[in-house]
């Protein structure tokens, strides 16, 4: 098979193509003909060896799929509802970047009826780490304030989507007035430009001075302190990335006074029965709006994965400027 490799640590052009033996499904798994992978920024860690590849993983990066079935364990495919055939997206720990990909059965989801395979890869990344940070770690419920930081990136536009289908109210930050209009038009309720305004005195204006309920967080660093300070009682802080850096520094008197939790994850080093949790409750409580069109696919770009020049490099370049809203797709 044709497959995307990491020739050394480095620049998008250390991505090339190479040709990898088919891989084989094993207990509990099935293998993919891959029609689209979905680009993400854990990817461009690992090409730059910020992100270690988990023990048993595979080295090629990419961490979403979508295609059909080839074959697999026939009784973990029974058990799951799914068929030789078949069109599945599939979240991995890696892999995805290429023609033919293993992925466990309970990691699975059905590609959402009316949806394109292209359109299915945007999903697994993204959605599984929303639904686990957001939705269980964070406990929002409807009528609650959800800030997220970063509201035009792949997590952000899934991150809005579910929280407007499910009923809270969503304030993202963004980078350009473009951006936050872009946001804007996906259901969030407000927007504010970080460049230009104190997203902590604004969301204390949107909020009455109450404050958020829940802050989603990908840049950690000094973000922290001023998270902290705009979060209400009883609110939640929950970082899934440090791309501002790993040191904070906080008022922990306003931890104490509010009642706040500050908590984290990552998901990628997670086993597969927890990962296969998320994976049910996407199916029961998220794949419907999916398929009634209450959530819709925000993809910016796609590129030819073996294309020349490199579709894989290039798609990390864009990764990389930030200019881009919603998700960057390769294509098989």
């Amino acid at each position: 098979m044709k497959a995307i490799e990491i020739t050394s640590y480095g620049a998008p052009e250390v991505l090339r193509v190479a040709e990898r033996p088919d891989p084989v499904a094993g207990a509990g798994e099935l293998l993919i003909r891959v029609a689209a992978s979905g680009v993400n920024r854990p990817d461009v860690l690992q090409r730059k060896g910020h992100y270690p590849v988990p023990p048993g993983a595979s080295d090629l990066p990419g961490l979403e799929v979508a295609g059909e079935i080839v074959s697999g364990d026939a009784a973990a495919l029974a058990e799951a509802g799914f068929k030789v055939g078949d069109r599945v997206c599939a979240l991995i720990a890696g892999g995805g970047y290429a023609e033919l990909c293993v992925a466990p059965v309970a990691q699975c989801l059905p590609v959402p009826k009316g949806w394109s395979d292209l359109e299915a890869a945007s999903l697994p990344e993204t959605f599984f780490t929303v639904w686990s940070n957001v939705f269980e770690r964070g406990r929002l419920q409807k009528g609650e304030t959800l800030l997220i930081q970063g509201g035009s990136s792949g997590i952000g536009v899934t991150a809005i989507q579910i929280a407007k289908a499910l009923g809270a109210i969503v304030i993202v930050t963004a980078g350009s007035d473009d951006k936050c209009e872009a946001c804007l038009k996906l259901g969030a309720d407000h927007a504010i430009n970080y460049r230009t305004s104190d997203f902590v005195e604004e969301a204390k204006k949107l909020t009455g001075g109450k404050g958020v309920d829940v802050v989603l967080d990908m840049v950690a660093g000094d973000y922290v302190a001023r998270e902290v300070e705009c979060l209400a009682e009883d609110g939640r802080l929950v970082i899934i990335a440090v791309q501002g850096g790993v040191k904070s520094e906080i008022n922990a008197g306003l931890v104490l006074r509010r009642r706040l939790t500050i908590t984290g994850s990552t998901l990628r080093p997670r086993p597969v029965a927890f990962k296969g949790a998320i994976a049910k409750a996407l199916r029961e409580k998220v794949w419907p709006l999916l398929e009634s069109g209450a959530i819709k696919p925000v993809i910016h770009s796609t590129f030819a994965a073996a294309g020349e020049p490199s579709g894989a490099a290039r798609a990390h370049a864009l990764m990389e400027s930030n200019q881009h809203i919603g998700k960057i797709v390769l294509t098989w």
